[in-house]
């Protein structure tokens, strides 16, 4: 594996960085405080073309690759993992599986105008009692002809009330199990289709999370995504590549509050001294530049595998695992480090080590992460 950026990708990066100081950070801890959804800097994101990355350039995306997404998504989550999640589940749940997998009248009538970033979307699999287990899907959509009649609830949904279209995964046929699941198109505004209230979190709190119910709600037949059957297939297929975007996330995160806990160490003083000459500091920063930077390979690794058309299944597994709990490991440290001041808002590290934990939940517990390595060692 080379480890050396292209110009492209170096210059992809800088933007991204640029964007993420100057059009982030002013207002990140207000909107985190109001749990303000981040409207105008989502705009800006799709005019960087930041939110269909990996889309072909037809299909109103900006081509570019994998390691690229990775570097954009590192630099966003350093400064607001709110708007990193928002761009990651437009990116890496719903446009890349309707590249990969719609018609092209479905990728004309959604994917374009979601790759360039007019409108957003959200992926919807969890479920009330079916969280990391998509097998175990309630939601039902039952077969009437020529539409399907969706019923059921969808629960933790990001981009919740923000998205304009979603992809639904529900149960055709009981009798089946998993390969009875479909996935669909859903658009917002259709009869029977209702969000429910925002949720309360504890982080990433700009990011709009909310449950969804389906009352009766008349599907299209051309709205189903593949062939009947295929939608656990389909769900599995993107959540592989969404493990990546989470992983960049939580590298993110870990990356700015060590960024964080660095410069702060070289200014506060403690007997006499900076406290990065205190040996106790210096062994935790150590320890943390050492975490990240396993978990930067390892999303790079994952990465650079999904761009020569590997599976990714272990190494996207692999690198979610560990870098959201690098992002816990070295938020709790950075804000140890701040001292008094780490607990309070105006440094930052604090509402990073609240958005950290949810990289170990969303797109799979780190428990499901080990059970997915698990299943793909060999002998």
């Amino acid at each position: 594996m080379d480890f050396n950026l292209t110009e492209e990708q170096k210059m992809i990066q800088a933007a991204a960085r640029d964007f993420a100081q100057t059009e982030l950070l002013p207002g990140v801890v207000e909107r985190d405080e109001l749990a303000k959804f981040p409207t105008e800097q989502v705009k800006k994101m799709a005019e960087l073309g930041f939110l269909g990355m990996m889309v072909d350039p037809k299909y109103g995306g900006s081509g570019m690759d994998t390691v690229s997404y990775v570097l954009v998504m590192t630099e966003i989550a350093k400064v607001d993992a709110s708007a990193a999640v928002i761009m990651s589940v437009n990116n890496s749940l719903v446009c890349a599986g309707l590249e990969k997998y719609c018609n092209e009248a479905q990728k004309q009538k959604y994917l374009v105008p979601l790759a360039k970033g007019d409108i957003i979307g959200a992926f919807c699999l969890s479920e009330p009692n079916a969280g990391s287990d998509a097998t175990s899907q309630k939601t039902t959509a039952i077969d009437k002809g020529d539409y399907y009649l969706l019923n059921g609830t969808k629960n933790w949904i990001t981009n919740g009330s923000s998205a304009s279209t979603y992809i639904v995964m529900a149960q055709t046929h009981p009798e089946k199990g998993h390969k009875g699941i479909n996935a669909f198109i859903v658009e917002k505004g259709w009869n029977g289709f209702e969000i429910g209230p925002k949720e309360k979190k504890m982080g990433i709190r700009g990011s709009d999370t909310h449950s969804l119910l389906f009352n009766d709600v008349k599907v299209p037949k051309e709205n189903r995504i593949g062939e009947d059957g295929f939608g656990f297939h389909f769900a599995m297929a993107v959540l592989n590549g969404g493990r990546i975007g989470i992983a960049s996330q939580a590298l993110g995160i870990a990356t700015g509050a060590y960024e964080l806990a660095l410069k702060y160490s070289h200014v506060r003083q403690s007997f006499g001294k900076e406290i990065f000459q205190h040996q106790a500091i210096a062994f935790k920063l150590a320890d943390m530049a050492t975490q990240i930077m396993a978990a930067k390979m390892l999303c790079l690794k994952a990465a650079s595998e999904k761009d020569a058309g590997m599976d990714i299944t272990q190494s996207g597994a692999m690198a979610k695992l560990f870098a959201s709990q690098t992002a816990m490991d070295v938020t709790v440290e950075a804000v140890q480090i701040h001292g008094g001041n780490g607990y309070v808002s105006e440094y930052h590290v604090e509402r990073m080590m609240r958005d950290a934990k949810i990289t170990q939940i969303y797109e799979g517990t780190s428990e499901i992460q080990k059970i997915v390595i698990s299943r793909s060692l060999t002998v």
